[in-house]
C-alpha cells in the first residue's frame, strides 16, 4: 500500500460508515426491497431522463485524481480503465481494451479500441496509455500508483502502434489484466504531461468517460453532461446535478422532500423502515467491501508481541457487536481480514471469539492479575491497560468502542476510550502516537490481493523493513509464482498468517442500504463493493452488465 493510499484511508475514517463514501456502486439491477435483494427490477423499462440531482456528503475538489482518491465512482463518472468495473470482481470485461493477451510470465500485449476520443476531441491511442503508466510509476504516488511501481512493478511500457501497448515486468505478474488494468484511470497525455505537480492541478478534468464535469462550486454542487459521443453509448441521462451535503439529517430530509433523487449516503439502518414506506421510494441493499476494524500500532511494546495481538482478536464478540451497534446491517468479522465476499479472499479464514482461549494466550504471556482489581499485569508489574481512539464524528464506532472496552475487561485488559476530532485521528498513522484505534478501510485495501501485500509494505498492516521473517518468505514466494491460481493459494496462506496475529482486528462488514426515488430512476444497479450510484448506472442496458463482471 502506497503511503498516499495510507493517508487516504485514514481520512476516511471521517466521511464514512453511516454510510460509505460519495458514491457507492452496485452489481444486480434494481428490484424493490420486499424481497430484500439488492437494487432495482431486472425487467424494468429502463428511463431516459434529463437530470438527476445525486447528493454527496463532501466537497473532493475539482475531481483530481491525485487528491480526490476516496471518491472514485465520480472520478470514474470522468475517466475510463482498460478493463471494467474493477479488480474486485472475478473477471473484468475489456473497456477501453480490446483484449489483453500474456505473452510469458513477464510480458503482456493489449490491443485498444479504435475511435475513442478524449471530452476534449483528442484521440485517445497508446500513447495515452503509456504516459499514464509511466506517470504513475515514475511520478509522485497516489492511490494507484503502486500498481505499477511496486506490486506489481512494470519496467517497461511500449507504445507498439496507435492500438497496442506491450508491458514487462520485473517479476511474475499473472494478475495484470484482472487487477492493474482494472483499476488504473487512464489520463490524456496531452495534458498530463505538462503538469509538473499533479496536487496543485485545478482545472477541469478532461477523461474518455461517460460524463464531463462541466461544473464546480466548491462546498456547493458538482455538474456533469452527458458524453454524446461516448463509446459505449450515450448515457441515458443527460446531465447530474450533485449538491454538496455534508450532513447527514439534511442529505435525508432533502431525500424525503424530493429536493434530491437519490443519497449516496447508506441509509442509516434504524432510519431503513420509514423510508421503505415512502411513496416512489425504494431501497436497495447492497454488500460493501470494506470492513471496520481495530488498528492495532505493531510497533508499540508490548502490542508487537504477536499472541498478545492475537489474545485481543479472540477477546472481541463480533456478532454482539453487530447486533447491538449496527442492528444486523452487516456481519460480524469471523472471517477476519480482506473482505470474505472478494474472489481473492480465502473462504477458511476463521477468527472466532473464544474468550477462554485469549485468557490462556495471555497467561502464557505472563499477564496474570497479580493484585486482584481486575487488570492482568507484566511480570514487572505493569498494567495490561491500553487506549482505544475513536473520531467522534462517528457515533456508531464510539459505540463499538464502549462494547470493546467491556470486552476486553471480560480477559482482563483495561481500556481507555478517547473520543477525539476527526483532524487528530486523521494524524495517527503518521505519528504513530496510539495504541489502538477505530477505523474503516474500502474496496481497495479489502478486496484486491495486490494491495494486500503492497499494505504489508507501506506501514498499515506491517512497516517495510521490520522483521517478519514469516511473511516475507511468502510474499518472495508470491512474486516468484507465474501461474495465477498458484499465487492465489500462496495469497491465501499470507491471509492465514495475518490472521493469527493481526494488526488489524475485523469487527464487522458493513451492509449499505441506498434510498432513491423511482419515479425519478429505476435503473440504478449494484457493482461488488460500489453500491448503486456509479457510471455503469447510466449507461444503456446492455452496457450494465459490465458492473458485475460477467460476459
Amino acid at each position: 500500500m502506497s503511503l498516499s493510499f495510507r493517508r487516504h484511508s485514514i481520512k476516511l475514517v471521517t466521511t464514512v460508515l453511516v454510510a460509505l463514501s460519495v458514491l457507492a456502486a452496485g452489481c444486480q439491477t434494481a428490484k424493490p426491497e420486499a424481497d430484500g435483494s439488492a437494487a432495482g427490477a431486472a425487467a424494468s423499462k429502463e428511463q431516459q431522463g434529463p437530470e438527476l440531482k445525486i447528493a454527496v456528503p463532501s466537497d473532493v475538489g475539482p475531481l483530481n485524481l491525485y487528491l480526490s482518491s476516496g471518491n472514485e465512482n465520480m472520478l470514474e463518472l470522468v475517466y475510463d480503465k482498460l478493463f471494467s468495473p474493477s479488480p474486485f470482481v472475478k473477471e473484468p470485461q475489456p473497456w477501453l481494451a480490446e483484449s489483453a493477451q500474456q505473452i510469458d510470465d513477464l510480458n503482456w500485449v493489449v490491443k485498444l479500441r479504435s475511435g475513442i476520443k478524449w471530452h476534449d476531441g483528442q484521440p485517445f491511442t497508446a500513447e495515452d496509455v503509456k504516459f499514464t503508466f509511466e506517470y504513475y510509476r515514475d511520478g509522485p504516488s497516489n492511490r494507484y500508483t503502486h500498481h505499477v511501481s511496486e506490486v506489481p512493478r512494470i519496467e517497461k511500457i511500449v507504445a507498439e502502434d496507435a492500438n497496442t501497448v506491450r508491458f514487462t515486468c520485473a517479476y511474475a505478474c499473472p494478475t495484470l489484466q484482472n487487477i492493474t488494468m482494472a483499476d488504473l484511470p487512464i489520463l490524456p497525455k496531452h495534458i498530463w504531461e505538462k503538469v509538473e505537480n499533479p496536487r496543485k492541478y485545478t482545472e477541469l478534468p478532461v477523461g474518455t468517460g461517460p460524463y464531463r464535469l462541466v461544473e464546480y462550486k466548491p462546498d456547493q454542487y458538482y455538474k456533469f453532461a452527458a458524453n454524446a459521443d461516448y463509446f459505449k453509448g450515450k448515457p441515458v441521462v443527460d446531465s447530474l446535478l450533485m449538491p454538496v451535503i455534508k450532513d447527514p439529517t439534511s442529505m435525508f430530509n432533502a431525500l424525503r422532500s424530493g429536493e434530491i433523487d437519490v443519497a449516496s449516503r447508506g441509509v442509516p439502518p434504524e432510519l431503513v423502515d420509514s423510508f421503505k414506506k415512502l411513496p416512489n421510494m425504494k431501497v436497495a441493499n447492497t454488500t460493501e467491501l470494506s470492513l471496520v476494524e481495530i488498528r492495532v500500532n505493531y510497533e508499540k511494546e508490548p502490542l508487537n508481541q504477536p499472541e498478545l495481538r492475537q489474545a485481543l482478536s479472540l477477546a472481541v464478540d463480533r456478532k454482539a457487536i453487530t447486533d447491538t451497534v449496527i442492528l444486523g446491517q452487516g456481519r460480524p468479522g469471523l472471517q477476519g481480514y480482506p473482505h470474505p465476499n472478494s474472489p481473492w479472499t480465502n473462504p477458511n479464514l476463521s477468527t472466532p471469539f473464544d474468550a477462554e482461549k485469549a485468557k490462556s494466550l495471555l497467561e502464557q504471556l505472563k499477564y496474570i492479575d497479580r493484585n486482584g482489581d481486575g487488570v492482568r499485569e507484566s511480570e514487572d508489574g505493569k498494567p495490561l491497560e491500553f487506549s482505544l481512539k475513536v473520531t467522534a464524528t462517528e457515533p456508531t464506532w464510539i459505540r463499538s468502542a464502549e462494547l470493546l472496552k467491556q470486552q476486553f475487561a471480560n480477559v482482563g485488559i483495561k481500556t481507555n476510550v478517547e473520543v477525539l476530532d476527526a483532524a487528530t485521528i486523521g494524524t495517527l498513522g503518521q505519528t504513530r502516537k496510539y495504541d489502538m484505534y477505530l477505523s474503516n478501510i474500502t474496496p481497495h485495501g479489502v478486496a484486491d490481493p495486490d494491495q494486500f501485500v503492497m499494505s504489508h509494505r507501506s506501514g498499515y498492516l506491517w512497516t517495510k523493513g521490520l522483521a517478519y521473517p514469516e511473511m516475507d518468505a511468502l510474499t518472495a514466494k508470491w512474486m516468484a509464482e507465474p501461474n495465477i491460481e498458484k499465487r492465489k493459494q500462496i495469497s491465501f496462506q499470507m491471509q492465514e498468517l495475518f490472521n493469527r496475529q493481526p494488526t488489524s482486528i475485523v469487527l464487522y462488514y458493513p451492509k449499505e442500504n441506498y434510498a432513491y426515488r423511482a419515479d425519478k430512476y429505476d435503473g440504478w444497479v449494484e457493482s461488488p463493493g460500489y453500491g448503486i450510484v456509479h457510471k455503469y448506472s447510466l449507461l444503456p442496458a446492455e452496457v450494465k452488465k459490465a458492473a458485475t463482471g460477467t460476459k
